[in-house]
């Protein structure tokens, strides 16, 4: 623990309240107009940026606080100080102190400051994670919950109480664009333990842990920011695969359950998105799994739900099946004043909305949100982004590089070696690559480095083969990922093409940042390298690895039929 910053105690779902939380909780419910019980289930979306009091997107954040009486918000990319304080801000505004999530995968790092060009001085940032499936590469449970410990305190320090982790989906398909790396893996068990450890390290941490996307986003092929996928798992394979994550960090005390807006026909024999359908929200969650923690709608902004479902309609569904809190509406106002009508209508019961809003009352006395709305900018800057945490980074990144490939022996390179170095990127990913070249640098001083993206020509890439002389070796870093919405993510075809024809004379060793599917597009490369994400700590590790400089063991957390296998990775020495 950072001195100077107070232990904050942790959540437990299985403890009973006190007398006097139960007393404000209902106390608190017994004031709450009917349109106020709904809205305390509402949690539009908040950017973390920095803006003036009147400005228009504050006075917008301020009309839903004062006025709809919102009763939590979901924030996103922003400084760890400037969000922390635009959480004050907010919470000195709310009659009921706010309950404010975030997607934390699997760090408070994901909320980053940025990088100003052309200088490319970094803005700071708290502490960034590897992935979920580098973790799982490294292969320690400890280390799981450790991230989950890290995530939950710097979570806290800024005010985020509810977080939207640990993803406990399988990733069992290789094409499957939007979980990918965010899994722990494909080996259920295996998903499963490290979800449980994730989970109680955020929760040993003081915050509550949301599981998602039930009943498993795993085993699809599409991006439900764009369209509904169709999950076509049958109730056995459901059972022994998909829920067997979600199963054990239930048992184990999750706070939430996250829902996925997929297609599950094997319960209810149709195509309605499970986040609208009782079956699975209540019978499958609620009854069969016994959770009584809080249920939580994936965004209903995301095509996987929108599209067939007016705005209102889906929330009142999304209330019907049986979520308590949905998660940014379109129209905050339209979204309350829909369900009001549904309830009027007889389409919902006034029960119904009240048993939901107890339940998040509850989770804000749990989580501290009574007690502590507001935080310590002071605190703040002693523990996020602490060098300790910072070093979990790094332990957790070396043990993740996983060697699945190295025919002719070309890892570690050779010191002395001619090295030319090709990273790709989007044009607009400056800081791609940047640490990775820093640091390989360091040992190789003469290795050239060059830069490709999607717009790359023809005549860039035969410039640089020219350049590539007898007996110099070519290091290519790709540095994709998935863009919520983007759908599925790829090397450009041209790009690739040219790199897999220059590995037939150039012995070439590919280190892929992020998506570890992308060997498909390089089948002669001579060494792969997967590292299961991106930030400073993976590219240090993957440079240092390369350098020998660092031992190689870690084991691939999934399979990709025709190049490897789960558990495979072989294991070099290195000289720490």
């Amino acid at each position: 623990m950072v001195p100077g910053a107070p232990p904050p105690g942790p959540v437990d779902p299985h403890r009973a309240l006190s007398a006097a939380q139960r007393r404000w909780v209902d106390s608190t419910l017994a004031t709450l107009s009917l349109h106020d019980r709904v809205a305390q289930l509402v949690m539009p979306w908040v950017l973390g940026d920095y803006v003036n009091a009147d400005a228009p997107a504050f006075v917008q954040v301020r009309r839903w606080i004062t006025e709809d009486h919102v009763g939590g918000v979901v924030m996103s990319l922003g400084s760890p100080i400037e969000v922390a304080a635009k959480i004050n801000a907010m919470q000195r505004l709310a009659p009921i102190p706010l309950l404010v999530a975030s997607d934390l995968e699997p760090g408070l790092g994901r909320l980053e400051g940025g990088v100003f060009t052309p200088s490319l001085t970094s803005a700071g940032s708290a502490t960034v994670l590897p992935s979920a499936m580098a973790i799982g590469a490294a292969g320690s449970t400890t280390l799981a919950r450790e991230a989950g410990r890290v995530t939950g305190l710097e979570a806290r320090a800024v005010g985020i109480r509810l977080v939207f982790a640990p993803v406990a989906d399988v990733n069992n398909n290789p094409d499957n664009p939007v979980i990918n790396v965010r899994s722990f893996g494909e080996d259920p068990q295996r998903v499963a333990e490290l979800t449980a450890a994730f989970t109680a390290g955020l929760e040993s941490a003081g915050v509550a842990a949301t599981l998602k996307h039930f009943p498993g986003h795993g085993d699809t092929d599409a991006d439900s920011h764009l369209r509904l996928p169709v999950v076509t798992s049958d109730a056995a394979r459901l059972d022994s695969v998909e829920l067997v994550p979600f199963r054990r960090a239930i048992d184990a005390g999750a706070a939430g359950v996250m829902t996925a807006h997929i297609a599950l026909p094997a319960i209810g024999g149709d195509s309605t998105p499970a986040t609208l359908r009782p079956a699975i929200m209540t019978g499958l969650l609620r009854d069969s799994l016994d959770f009584d923690g809080l249920v939580v709608t994936d965004a209903l902004t995301m095509q996987g739900i929108g599209r067939g479902y007016g705005p209102e309609e889906s929330v009142v569904l999304a209330l019907r099946a049986g979520a308590d809190i949905l998660l940014m509406p379109a129209d905050v106002p339209g979204a309350i004043a829909g369900v009001l009508a549904a309830v009027e209508r007889g389409e919902l019961s006034a029960e119904r909305i009240t048993a939901s809003t107890r339940r998040v009352l509850e989770w804000k006395v749990r989580t501290g949100t009574i007690a502590e709305p507001i935080v310590s900018l002071e605190t703040l800057r002693q523990l996020v982004g602490a060098p300790a945490h910072w070093r979990l980074a790094d332990t957790i990144a070396a043990r993740a590089v996983t060697l699945l490939r190295d025919s002719t022996r070309l890892v570690p390179i050779a010191a002395g070696q001619a090295l030319a170095v090709l990273t790709y990127a989007p044009e607009l990913d400056v800081a791609a690559g940047r640490t990775f070249a820093a640091e390989l640098r360091a040992h190789f001083p003469r290795a050239r480095v060059v830069r490709a993206s999607p717009t790359t020509t023809a005549a860039d890439l035969a410039a640089l083969a020219r350049e590539l002389t007898p007996g110099s070796r070519l290091v290519v870093t790709t540095h994709v990922r998935t863009i919520e919405g983007e759908g599925g993510f790829a090397v450009a075809p041209a790009v690739a093409a040219w790199v897999d024809s220059v590995a037939h004379t150039v012995p070439t060793t590919l280190v892929s940042f992020s998506n570890p599917y992308v060997i498909r597009q390089f089948p002669s490369v001579g060494a792969y390298l997967a590292t299961y994400g991106r930030g400073e700590a993976l590219e240090r590790a993957a440079a240092r690895a390369l350098a020998g400089l660092a031992p190689i063991t870690g084991r691939a957390p999934i399979s990709l039929p025709g190049y490897f296998r789960r558990g495979d990775g072989l294991q070099r020495g290195g000289q720490p």
